[in-house]
């Protein structure tokens, strides 16, 4: 299902592709991959059910290399560090999995899931 003229990007409408979810809809499965580093190269793939049972917060970045992004991980990482442990914050982003892997390591991320829709592209 493609829907045009809901978002535009520089002024001009860009296609959205998929159902428009409202409050209270489920959200549809996806499939993103785990990051990886150099001493566990292991890229899992994960999917919406892996984290059944929590409530789920998704935070959505094109890339956490730049500064919009980073601040909003950072924000996320600081309010996740006060919510209850049913809760998940899950950051969604198209970076390889190296890349998000050294971001969070450098940068201080460990309350967030970081994961990568790079190979699958089926987040959105």
């Amino acid at each position: 299902m493609e829907r045009t003229q809901e978002v535009t990007l520089n002024g001009k409408p860009i296609t959205l592709v998929g159902p428009k979810l409202k409050v209270g809809d489920f959200a549809p499965d996806f499939q993103v991959v785990t990051q990886a580093s150099l001493i566990d190269e292991e890229m899992k793939m994960m999917n919406l059910n892996d984290f059944y049972g929590k409530i789920k917060v998704i935070s959505v970045t094109p890339s956490l290399d730049t500064p919009v992004c980073d601040l909003q991980i950072h924000s996320f990482n600081e309010e996740a560090s006060t919510l209850p442990d049913d809760v998940v914050v899950i950051n969604i982003s198209m970076d390889l999995p190296f890349a998000i892997h050294r971001f969070c390591a450098t940068s201080g991320i460990d309350k967030v899931i970081a994961l990568s829709d790079y190979r699958y592209a089926s987040f959105g």
